[in-house]
């Protein structure tokens, strides 16, 4: 059941600017042009478009707090899902890897991921995107995996490429190798033949990859690439239809994109940080120069509103231009034009921010409260 209700006295962000003590009004899930249902006072509050989360794996912690102590995968989706309400999320792109990686970034953790997530979708409020992150040099994996994106209802594949190649082709063992073959189940001399393995068959990839692009293609399956780190990587990329450059590692992979016409993620956190934390390009930068079509969670679910705000505060664009970049800006990106501003017609995907510590008071997505939290309820229901 939708909220059929008129929110008055909040700062209301529309697409022409932000409308100070003003009204929007919410029946059958969506923004209605007059007033509905009884009203709720927002005074002190600010009125926005709920956030649309392009990539985020925040997720992880609640699917598996420890090693084998989460059996029931659906009831740890159901708890991501109040976290991601919690900061203002109302569409999350899930983006789970597969992986040679293994444990939770393994081929059949990540089956398991995408059936919970299957399964609660429906009853959960806040809309809920499964993301693949396929690791291109697992060759073995290429048969069939399309056929499993299509049964577990993927509609975008992000293809990543992790292998520490610099150091494989030096013949040496990459840090921390020991720990990720145990956390992989593995022994490590084991893993390290694995990852020697598969850095010889790198040849055999891009022709498989040409392959399984034009397979997922097939499917409107979106398609993007991850940490491009040279115009010639976003070029090879593009050429396969993997048009999103998600990350970008240096600003000539950034401009390239840019000058093609490929929409742009960064990390909401590089933002927040002031700088990646892999001392790849400041997002922020980025951003000045017009680079940037999307923020994401990346790893930190409440990163994409505290970007937007701290982009704000500083300086760089007003609230319409940063808000965006986080709603409008990534639900253009999926193809979601049916939410990411606050107009008629629109799905009623709102969070509500108080205005003195712009903290999350309320969520709603497509007119169902997702979360509520303090003075705002009384709000609501008086």
């Amino acid at each position: 059941m939708t909220l059929e209700l008129t929110l008055q006295g909040g700062d209301v962000l529309r697409p022409g600017g932000l409308e100070r003590g003003g009204e929007i009004a919410i029946a059958g899930g969506l923004v209605s042009e007059t007033a509905s249902g009884r009203a709720a006072d927002l005074t002190g509050y600010l009125v926005l478009p709920g956030i649309v989360d392009l990539h985020g794996d925040g997720f992880e912690r609640h699917l598996a707090p420890r090693r084998g102590a989460m059996k029931q995968m659906a009831e740890g989706v159901v708890a991501a899902e109040a976290e991601l309400a919690a900061n203002g999320i109302t569409t999350a792109v899930l983006a789970q890897f597969y992986s040679w990686e293994g444990g939770l970034r393994g081929p059949e953790f990540a089956g398991q991921v995408f059936e919970g997530i299957k399964t609660v979708r429906s009853s959960v409020v806040t809309d809920l995107l499964p993301q693949l992150r396929f690791e291109i040099h697992m060759l073995e994996d290429y048969a069939g995996l399309a056929a499993k994106v299509a049964e577990w209802q993927v509609p975008y594949v992000v293809l990543n490429d992790h292998l520490p190649h610099e150091r494989l082709a030096q013949g040496k063992k990459p840090p921390r190798l020991t720990g990720q073959a145990l956390k992989a189940g593995r022994n490590p001399d084991v893993h390290w033949q694995m990852l020697k393995d598969m850095h010889a068959r790198r040849a055999e990839v891009p022709g498989r990859l040409d392959a399984l692009c034009r397979e997922l293609t097939v499917l409107d399956v979106r398609l993007g690439s991850h940490d491009d780190q040279t115009a010639e990587d976003r070029a090879v990329w593009r050429g396969r239809g993997a048009r999103i450059a998600e990350f970008p590692e240096t600003l000539e992979a950034a401009e390239a994109a840019r000058d093609a016409g490929d929409p742009v993620i960064l990390g909401s956190p590089n933002v927040v940080r002031g700088g990646s934390h892999k001392g790849n390009a400041s997002a922020v930068e980025l951003i000045a120069m017009g680079l940037c079509d999307a923020l994401a969670s990346d790893y930190h679910y409440p990163s994409p509103r505290r970007a937007a705000l701290m982009l704000e505060r500083s300086g760089l664009m007003d609230l319409s231009g940063a808000w965006r970049l986080v709603s409008d800006g990534p639900a253009q990106v999926l193809g979601l034009t049916d939410r990411g501003r606050l107009e008629t017609g629109k799905r009623a995907d709102i969070v509500v921010l108080n205005k003195e510590t712009q903290r999350v008071a309320a969520t709603l997505s497509g007119g169902r409260v997702s979360y509520m939290s303090g003075d705002v309820a009384a709000r609501f229901l008086a």
